[in-house]
């Protein structure tokens, strides 16, 4: 017995030595943990690696690049000027209520394997991403429902919205918006607002839902039949807003505050990016002013981001919610957000968009898929490849021709997807 007690210590200690070891071992990064074949960089670097120690062929890759550089978008450089010259032309209601600023020039990086093997323009420049911001959106409602504080997506949205109060110091209204309360907003669940098939109508921040890029005859805008949930896509910013409004609620918190917690700190993001509503979209929350962010940058607004923070969400997409180890998005909502919507098989949750009949981008396997904004602003995902890239403020209709550059210099391996 006296022995036994003697050697506890000595066993104590060499648990002790062998805990140390593992716990050191876990903090390595997983490139450097024999066996592992990810990296993820950590938070203020990044390891760049030259294409051909990857066994690509960078002459291919700075083709891509001189094409990415020659179908720079023709819409102006001044994000305000370029919405004039495209929304504007065809709604009403156009006016800017939110940030917007002059752009940079075409930019982009490419990651393979976690590495990245080409970068171009300014990446580290913040720019309104535009639409990009929706699947950012779509990822802090996805947190919530692996939190449970959404029950299920297909919950209705009305059951977790109460009346919101706006924020209006000026006039000192005490204006209460009820955003689901109408007879066919009721009936709206989570699934539907995320796939743009709900029909929600309604007037957000100043802007009729049937203002956003209307249809048909101007005298049929706001006379016209709601289409059941779920039966028509249509692409729509006041119904994107109304649910971030939702979601705030839901998180009593300001959204740019959750993402930061459970999403951009966690993979390493820098502190340049900003989430941005309207002027005019501030709500009382608990006793306090708070701004419901837009999910994109329409009318001003939504994510200012520069391209290395962008290729890192890209990268967390690509692991299917996974940085190092932790579990940021869960597989099933992953899962959930590359699951084709009945009336538009290319969109998934927004906005993620999907290459599943590959008529989005021909060039590419049938797995990817993008997370793309105006601009063009586009994060490409190929898991097949483990390949991310971010291209920026490229002509929409040059995308495929942009991947395909890229796949040609994986060689045999990219062609023969």
């Amino acid at each position: 017995m006296r022995r036994a007690l003697l050697f506890l210590p000595l066993l104590f200690a060499a648990f002790s030595l062998f805990a140390q070891a593992n716990s050191a071992n876990a903090r390595k990064h997983p490139a450097e943990i024999p066996g592992s074949g990810a990296y993820f960089p950590p938070r203020g670097e990044w390891a760049h690696r030259a294409p051909s120690a990857l066994n690509l062929d960078s002459g291919a890759l700075a083709s891509a690049i001189a094409f990415a550089r020659e179908h720079e978008s023709k819409a102006p450089r001044d994000q305000a000027l370029a919405q004039s010259e495209s929304f504007g032309k065809a709604e009403p209601f156009d006016d800017i209520v939110g940030p917007m600023k002059t752009r940079g020039e075409p930019t982009g990086i490419i990651i393979y394997k976690g590495y990245i093997v080409a970068e171009w323009g300014e990446p580290k420049r913040v720019d309104m991403t535009h639409s990009v911001t929706k699947s950012f959106l779509s990822s802090v409602i996805g947190i919530a429902v692996d939190r449970g504080l959404i029950g299920s997506v297909f919950d209705t949205v009305a059951d977790y919205v109460p009346p919101v109060e706006v924020y209006d110091p000026v006039s000192m209204k005490q204006d209460l918006l009820y955003p689901f309360a109408g007879a066919h907003d009721r009936l709206l669940t989570w699934d539907v607002m995320l796939r743009q098939t709900s029909d929600w109508e309604g007037i957000l921040w100043g802007k009729p839902d049937w203002a956003d890029r209307p249809q048909g005859k101007p005298e049929e805008w706001t006379a016209r039949p709601r289409n059941a949930p779920g039966a028509v896509w249509k692409y729509n910013d006041v119904r994107v807003n109304a649910l971030a409004l939702a979601a705030t609620c839901v998180w009593r918190r300001p959204l740019p505050q959750v993402l930061k917690e459970t999403i951009m700190d966690p993979i390493g993001a820098s502190t340049t990016w900003r989430w941005n509503g309207y002027r005019n979209s501030w709500i009382v929350l608990d006793g306090q002013p708070v701004q419901s962010v837009s999910g994109g940058g329409h009318w001003g607004g939504g994510m200012f981001i520069n391209a290395y923070d962008m290729g890192r969400f890209g990268l967390l997409t690509l692991h299917r919610g996974n940085w190092n180890g932790r579990s940021l998005l869960s597989e099933q909502w992953v899962k959930q957000a590359l699951t084709p919507t009945p009336a538009n098989p290319g969109y998934g949750y927004m906005n993620w968009f999907l290459n599943t009949d590959r008529k989005l981008l021909p060039g590419a396997p049938a797995t990817a898929f993008v997370h793309i904004g105006n601009g063009t602003n586009f994060i490409y995902v190929d898991p097949e490849h483990e390949l991310v890239a971010v291209v920026r403020w490229i002509e929409n209709s040059a995308m495929d021709g942009m991947v395909k550059k890229i796949l040609s210099a994986l060689g045999g391996e990219g062609a023969k997807k």
